[in-house]
């Protein structure tokens, strides 16, 4: 049995066509998840997987009857009205990926749910997994690699960590505890099915003889837990770790809800509320596999990987026995999903480096290394033209002088490059993940304000010309009408990718002017950052784009310095003149 998520589970997935959507649902089908629809407004009558995709939640019911389970895919400002859509068409369980979802949207979902008798996951969630029977989100990345690190046994797992969630399934199985479901329960400060809630579910599953629960710091969860188990209401083992024990008040630890403020929330008031209930709970991450199978009064069971499929004479992986009283030193053994590298064979996410090459752009190649997905080659097209926009901006930049600097002491190229590249920081080519972030406040604010962009844009901007701060994104030394931010939205037009992220910077733009002010045109950071945010790429690697895009231009910097001019001169940034090739266009070429 599982709590959540079986096989009989009629599975519909919102967002489908989106990048996210559409490769994770390719995970969900191919572990066998009973996945039937998918929604994307505006694209029924397409497949994505297989799964037919429909204009509306109503009209896919309509065509194959009511969903147990609806897993979101949807950009943050818009999870709202997706998640009362399904709840509207009878759906029983939400499983809300996102992150940034607006906290008076997640609110309005707790009440509609109540009201409708349902309930739901996340947000900021990697979302669930029953071993053998199904995943809903993310869990596990791959169904390969899904079903090789987890499978059935008597354990639940409940944590307010992604990564760490994973993490406490993987070791407990390579110590040979299987698992009957895998929940992250999110990463918020408000989630839909806190600890509590899920540990009432593992109570009345048979199979779950023992929880292991990872909490943190901030919030309640983990004292309402110890007043679950006080109350009776949660008889079975609970092996807890509480993350954050050295975060002090008023300071987050790992993610948006775990933060301290005043006495609540604390590492010392969770750890001895819960083990003043009874629960196990282990000073070390590496002792909860030891622990646990204490608890079970089971022996703990190496199962080390096998890189070549090794399997015992009855088809189970090879294992090796050891007491839980005495278990080993935790295991050194990490993971990466970037790249793997056998004989003769290289893979970067999956795929053969030599059947990439020639077939895909280095931008394509640089986007699947970060994110996981191959590009199309439209937006490889854009990828390549965000790259080429900022490769070179003269030598007056920061990051120019600082590279020519080091190279006339007689740096080396490494050092000079990154000299360079260390001088990129908040008032010189870090705008972009700043204008990221403003981008997605703005949405937020439209999603608030019934979809109203204008309005958004002017709440925005009147919030940032009261706090006299500076709008990132917009206006530059010395171009009043950059020619790169023309063409980047004019390329992401031609290939169809100017979205959300692109309106509302257009909208911020028109806002800036209609409040009296000189015109504050979009700069090529602002442009950037637009398509970053419709290229779903996370804020925190947006000034990255920059830092790539900009080596080259470094590097031929530093070797016209080393091969033009005399080591240790000084060197003025203004006082230069241009004697490179006169003016070129590309019908020459």
């Amino acid at each position: 049995m599982a709590i959540l998520i079986d096989a009989s589970k009629r599975v519909l997935v919102q967002g489908i066509t989106g990048r996210e959507g559409a490769a994770r649902t390719r995970l969900m089908k191919e572990y066998g998840t009973n996945v039937l629809a998918g929604v994307t407004p505006g694209r029924g009558g397409q497949q994505v997987e297989g799964v037919p995709v429909f204009d509306t939640v109503a009209e896919a019911t309509e065509a194959l009857g009511v969903f147990d389970v609806s897993v979101l895919f949807i950009p943050a400002p818009l999870v709202k009205s997706a998640a009362f859509e399904a709840l509207a068409a009878g759906v029983k369980l939400l499983v809300i990926v996102p992150d940034r979802v607006p906290l008076y949207d997640v609110l309005e979902i707790v009440a509609e749910a109540e009201a409708r008798g349902a309930a739901f996951v996340g947000p900021n969630t990697l979302g669930l997994l029953s071993p053998g029977k199904g995943v809903l989100g993310m869990m596990g990345g791959r169904a390969a690699s899904a079903r090789e690190w987890f499978f059935p046994g008597p354990v639940g797992v409940t944590s307010r960590s992604g990564g760490i969630t994973t993490s406490i399934a993987y070791y407990l199985a390579r110590s040979g505890l299987g698992l009957s479901t895998i929940v992250h329960v999110g990463g918020d400060s408000i989630v839909g099915l806190p600890h509590a809630e899920v540990l009432k579910r593992f109570e009345a599953d048979p199979e779950t003889e023992c929880v292991v629960l990872f909490g943190e710091i901030g919030t309640s969860q983990e004292e309402t837990v110890a007043e679950l188990i006080a109350s009776g209401g949660f008889t079975k083992p609970l092996v807890a770790y509480i993350g954050g024990k050295a975060a002090k008040r008023g300071t987050r630890f790992s993610h948006a809800g775990a933060i301290i403020e005043g006495d609540r929330g604390t590492y010392e008031g969770k750890v001895s509320l819960l083990r003043e209930v009874g629960a196990h709970v282990v000073d070390s991450f590496a002792d909860i596999p030891a622990v646990t199978a204490r608890v079970l009064n089971r022996k703990t069971i190496s199962l080390p990987a096998q890189p070549n499929g090794q399997t015992t004479s009855g088809g189970q992986p090879a294992m090796t026995t050891t007491d839980a009283s005495s278990a080993p030193e935790p295991s050194l053994r990490w993971h990466t999903a970037v790249s793997r590298i056998r004989p003769n064979e290289i893979r970067l996410r999956g795929y053969r480096i030599d059947e990439l090459m020639g077939n895909v752009t280095f931008s394509q190649a640089i986007f699947l290394a970060l994110t996981g997905d191959l590009p199309s080659p439209e937006v490889g097209r854009l990828l390549d033209a965000i790259f080429v926009s900022s490769i070179d901006h003269g030598v007056t930049p920061p990051s120019a002088l600082a590279a020519r600097t080091a190279a006339s002491t007689g740096a080396p190229y490494n050092a000079a490059i990154a000299a360079g590249l260390l001088s990129i920081n908040q008032y010189h080519g870090g705008a972009i993940e700043n204008s990221m972030r403003m981008i997605q406040h703005g949405l937020e604010l439209a999603s608030a304000n019934s979809g109203d962009f204008a309005a958004a844009a002017a709440a925005l901007v009147a919030e940032y010309r009261q706090a006299k701060r500076r709008l990132p994104g917009f206006g530059h030394r010395l171009h009043t009408a950059d020619p790169r931010t023309r063409r980047l939205l004019e390329l992401a037009e031609e290939v169809g990718i100017a979205g959300h992220g692109v309106a509302m910077i257009r909208a911020i733009e028109a806002a800036w002017a209609e409040q009296g002010s000189k015109p504050l045109p979009v700069n090529v950071d602002g442009a950037i950052a637009a398509l970053l945010v419709d290229l779903r790429l996370p804020p925190e690697l947006a000034n990255t784009f920059f830092m790539m895009a900009r080596v080259p231009g470094l590097v031929a910097q530093i070797h016209e310095e080393k091969t033009r001019e005399r080591p240790m001169r000084i060197i003025h940034p203004t006082e230069h003149d241009y004697d490179g090739p006169e003016d070129r266009d590309l019908t020459q070429v």
